[in-house]
């Protein structure tokens, strides 16, 4: 596993690109909704195999591993606690040989579905859920972690401690949070950053945030509390519902790449989309940028 410092030096000199969304794409592949995502790519590892490597091919650097909800707290409604450690770790292996040539990040997320995430009583219930992730995602060879869609100031700080438990080096994060740079707590998201970085975190900012006219003024905002990598990994547009109760987005490739521009422009650094997002988003991003 990369350290900070190592994972700096592969970044340095310019922007880099993440991957889009995985959930989004797997549902359009056939994967019902209200399933366990990780114990269904495990019974169809062709499918995110393919996605994967579509990304890697569009242009992505760091791909993340459908490791989201792999946590003991929420793999235990469907009976998968006591396999932990073994289905991360596989599933950071599935990512390797769909992108051998990418670093590839264990993806970790917010807690709030399964317990009062900001409730300072449940600070240890957290750690001990992503050091056994952690554990797993290492013992899978990750390069790298990343904690997306963080909601609360306390859960990144839950994973900073479990990294360090269990000796993990370079990780990132990034917050759903209001266009104004808030998080849903209502606390500024600047400073919370800030001191997140200056505890090691390697990367900070945002993901699942609506791309818009806002997005890069968010960035801007963001980029003065921070000195290092800025992350900006929004969806495409505002979702709306179907007759079907999926969620579709209608910002299309070439304009999100539009704005992904300006994002850059404005300091970010890390580039890739979320949910509504595939991997044409991720050609059209890097063929705007053209860095």
């Amino acid at each position: 596993m990369l350290t900070r410092e190592e994972f700096h030096a592969k970044i340095a000199g310019g922007v880099h690109f993440l991957d889009g969304a995985t959930g989004s794409n797997l549902r359009k592949a056939g994967m019902p909704n209200g399933v366990c995502t990780e114990e269904w790519v495990m019974h169809h590892p062709e499918v995110l195999v393919s996605l994967q490597r579509r990304y890697a091919e569009a242009g992505s650097q760091i791909i993340y591993a459908p490791t989201f909800q792999a946590q003991p707290i929420a793999l235990a409604t469907v009976g998968l606690d006591k396999h932990t450690e073994f289905l991360n770790a596989d599933l950071v292996a599935l990512s390797r040989s769909a992108a051998p040539g990418c670093l590839i990040a264990g993806d970790l997320t917010t807690l709030a579905a399964y317990c009062e995430s900001w409730n300072p009583d449940n600070f240890d219930l957290l750690v001990e859920n992503y050091r056994r992730q952690i554990k797993g995602l290492m013992d899978g060879g990750c390069d790298l972690l990343v904690a997306e869609t963080l909601m609360y100031a306390q859960e990144a700080e839950a994973i900073l401690c479990a990294a360090e438990a269990e000796g993990a080096g370079a990780a990132m994060f990034s917050f759903t949070m209001m266009g104004d740079g808030s998080l849903f707590s209502g606390a500024e998201a600047g400073p919370i950053l800030r001191s997140l970085e200056e505890a090691g975190a390697a990367a900070l900012g945002f993901n699942c945030v609506a791309m818009d006219m806002m997005t890069p003024y968010l960035v801007s905002k963001l980029r003065r509390f921070l000195k290092g990598p800025l992350v900006c990994k929004p969806n495409a547009g505002l979702p709306t519902i179907n007759m079907q109760g999926v969620a579709e987005y209608s910002m299309e490739p070439a304009e999100f790449a539009g704005f992904a521009l300006q994002c850059k422009e404005n300091g970010a650094t890390l580039l890739g989309g979320c949910c509504g997002t595939d991997p044409e988003f991720i050609r059209k991003v890097r063929e705007a940028v053209k860095f």
